[in-house]
C-alpha cells in the first residue's frame, strides 16, 4: 500500500477507483465501500481511499467525541486488505473551504479518478454543500463512473459510528462487533505497570490507549491478544484499576491465558469478545486475586464453549 499525505500535492498516474470519508471504525458500511474499490482491480483500476488525519467535526464544531479507531490502527487494518493507495490528509482550513466542484476536480486531476463509490448520505466540499445528487451531475461532467450504496441497518437503525459508540459505552460488545464485522480492538505498545499481577501469580500486560481512542465500558472482558503472528486468549480489565491506584488513568490490562513471556516494548492488538463484569474496587489484594481467578475461569469457559 502506498501512503500519501496530501490531496493537493498527491499525484497518481494509474487510473483509480476511489472512496472518501473519515472511516471511523471501518464498520460494515465502510467495508462495503472499500471492498468495492478493491474489486475494481479486475478492471485495471487501482484502489484509493481518501481520509483525514483529524475529524472534520472537531474542526467545524470543536467536537471532541473520541474515535473508534486511531490513525495508526486504521493504517494497521487497511494495509492488510489489499488497498493500493491511502491518502490521509489533514482536514485544515484549505480543505474545509474547498468548493464541492473543486474537491471532485482534485480527485479527478490529482488522483486520476475513474470510478467513485459512496454511501447515500455522503456530503463533501465547503460546509458539506455537496451531496449525492450533485455528485451524479459531476460524474458526467468529469467523466467518471459513480456507484451509491444504501445504508446497512441493524435493529431498524442505520449502522454508523455514532450508533457503535453508543453501544460500546454500554458494554454491548457483541452488538458492536456485529456492526463492525470484526472484533473491536485496541492496538498499542506494552508498557510497565505496577507489577502487582506478577506478584500474585497472575501476570498482566498493560497498554495505554491514545486519548482520542474510545475504550469500551469500564469492566472485564474475554479478549484475544495478537502478537508475533500468533493469537492467544485472555481476560482484560478496562478502566482505572481502583483497587491498586488512586490516579484516574485509563488503561488496558490483560492477563494472557497460558502465556508467560516478556512483551515489554512490543506492539499487540487486544480484541474484545464479551463483557464479563463491571470494574470494581476490592478491599484487599486477596479479594482481587480471587476475583481474577474467577474471571480467568469465565474467559476460558467462553472460549471453550
Amino acid at each position: 500500500m502506498e501512503y500519501l499525505h496530501s490531496l493537493f500535492d498527491a499525484k497518481i498516474s494509474t487510473p483509480t477507483a476511489i472512496t472518501v470519508g473519515k472511516f471511523d471504525g471501518i464498520h460494515k458500511g465502510h467495508h462495503l465501500l472499500t471492498s468495492d474499490i478493491i474489486s475494481k482491480s479486475k478492471d485495471g483500476l487501482s484502489s484509493c481511499l481518501v481520509t483525514f488525519t483529524n475529524t472534520p467535526r472537531a474542526i467545524v464544531s470543536d467536537d471532541k467525541t473520541p474515535s473508534l479507531i486511531t490513525n495508526k490502527e486504521r493504517v494497521f487494518m487497511l494495509e492488510n486488505n489489499g488497498l493500493d493507495y491511502l491518502v490521509e490528509c489533514p482536514f485544515d482550513s484549505k480543505l474545509m473551504e474547498t468548493a464541492p466542484e473543486c474537491f471532485i476536480k482534485l480527485l479527478v486531476d490529482n488522483l486520476n479518478m475513474k470510478y467513485m463509490v459512496v454511501g447515500a448520505d455522503f456530503t463533501f466540499g465547503y460546509k458539506g454543500a455537496g451531496n449525492v445528487e450533485l455528485l451524479k451531475k459531476l460524474s458526467k461532467e468529469f467523466d467518471f463512473e459513480l456507484k451509491v450504496y444504501d445504508k446497512i441497518q441493524k435493529n431498524n437503525r442505520d449502522i454508523s459510528s455514532t450508533y457503535i459508540r453508543e453501544e460500546l459505552k454500554e458494554g454491548h460488545i457483541d452488538i458492536v462487533n456485529d456492526m463492525l464485522g470484526y472484533d473491536y480492538f485496541v492496538w498499542g505498545e506494552v508498557v510497565h505497570g505496577a507489577h502487582l499481577g506478577t506478584k500474585i501469580g497472575i501476570p498482566t500486560i498493560n497498554i495505554m490507549p491514545e486519548k482520542i481512542k474510545l475504550v469500551p465500558k469500564f469492566g472485564v472482558y474475554a479478549t484475544s491478544i495478537d502478537f508475533d503472528g500468533r493469537i492467544y486468549h485472555g481476560v482484560t480489565n478496562v478502566g482505572t484499576k481502583p483497587s491498586v491506584q488512586d490516579e484516574k488513568i485509563v488503561g488496558i490490562e490483560t492477563h494472557i491465558l497460558d502465556y508467560n513471556g516478556d512483551l515489554y516494548g512490543k506492539y499487540v492488538r487486544v480484541a474484545f469478545h464479551t463483557f464479563i463484569r463491571p470494574e470494581q474496587k476490592f478491599g484487599s489484594v486477596e479479594e482481587l486475586k480471587e476475583q481474577m481467578n474467577k474471571d480467568k475461569a469465565t474467559a476460558k469457559a467462553y472460549f471453550n464453549r
